[in-house]
């Protein structure tokens, strides 16, 4: 079920500064906190992939969404849940699911998705090359099937 999907987990406490002037958080912030929450698992679950981007490799963001289904305001806690939505050669496509977790039980707040490009950097400009092993690898510990998002889904049933 997706309740129990995997996910990498950024949380952030929600300061004056990321709201509007009637209080709640500003949207644009939903989707910083998607690139944030990016980052830090590349940082930890794909150190090489990071390496790379300071040399040839660059992950290029060709979409980001987000729906909102209720308020975050300052001094909130948000837990934004980044998991693995699909691989398709050079794309990557995660969702995101941010969760109030100020007090009470985590309430679903705003769902989000983000496509991103692997590319090399050249002279003549950026070329699409396959998603790295390294962070294929780190992806695929937070795909929605248990057994991994790259191997195909058999057909016939279990026996």
């Amino acid at each position: 079920s997706n309740a129990m999907r995997a996910y990498f987990e950024y949380r952030h406490l929600v300061t004056f500064a990321d709201t509007n002037l009637v209080g709640n958080v500003y949207f644009t912030n939903y989707l910083s906190w998607q690139g944030a929450c990016r980052e830090r698992f590349l940082a930890e679950k794909a150190p090489k992939t990071v390496a790379r981007m300071h040399d040839d490799l660059a992950l290029v963001t060709s979409s980001c969404s987000c729906e909102f289904f209720s308020e975050l305001y300052a001094l909130d806690t948000v837990s934004v849940r980044m998991s693995l939505v699909g691989i398709d050669f050079h794309q990557i496509t995660m969702g995101f699911e941010y969760y109030r977790v100020t007090d009470g039980p985590a309430r679903l707040v705003a769902r989000g998705e983000q496509t991103v490009a692997c590319t090399l950097r050249a002279e003549d400009g950026l070329t699409p090359v396959e998603v790295p092993d390294e962070l294929r690898t780190a992806l695929d510990a937070y795909a929605p099937d248990p057994h991994g998002a790259l191997r195909p889904r058999s057909e016939t049933p279990p026996r």
